[in-house]
């Protein structure tokens, strides 16, 4: 049965790397955008990051601009953006397509293992949120819309599982 670790992606700063380096820890993969009304999430990220991080947490962001264009920019221009407004220090990755013949295999999986309303894989929007246990597999897929802040308890509910 496959999990997250099965895949690999690109960082933002184009170094591929093996999804398994998180491997034992509980991870919230989030599709990203710079230019939505949603953006300001990534400070509710980054302060669940810095509280839930030395316990196992990482945060996966991956920049993606199906949705009405919103995130234009390069690699460095979202990176330098993110770090402008957000001063973030969870792992960034290169943007990806998260719907249609061009899915990242990673969100292909999370989709296929967390589907929305009425069984549904496509992702509506920018800041879908994807938590996933330690095990690799996934756990819940939360709306666009939901606050960082709201995931509090089910991220803490992961981390306290054994591995």
């Amino acid at each position: 049965m496959s999990t997250i670790y099965d895949y690999s992606a690109v960082l933002n700063n184009g170094k591929e790397i093996s999804l398994k380096e998180y491997q034992g820890k509980v991870l919230l993969v989030v599709n990203t955008a710079s230019a939505c009304g949603l953006t300001p999430q990534y400070e509710g990220l980054q302060q669940l990051y810095k509280k839930y991080q030395e316990q196992g947490f990482e945060i996966l962001a991956f920049p993606c601009n199906q949705f009405k264009n919103q995130e234009k920019g390069s690699a460095e221009d979202i990176k330098n953006f993110c770090d402008l407004n957000f001063n973030i220090s969870f792992p960034l990755f290169d943007k990806i397509e998260v719907n249609g013949n061009n899915t990242h295999p990673a969100f292909a999986y999370l989709k296929d293992n967390a589907r929305g309303f009425f069984g549904s894989t496509n992702i509506k929007w920018n800041f879908n949120k994807f938590l996933v246990g330690k095990d690799g597999k996934v756990i819940k897929r939360f709306a666009p819309v939901t606050k960082p802040h709201k995931l509090a308890s089910a991220i803490e509910k992961e981390l306290a599982k054994k591995s």
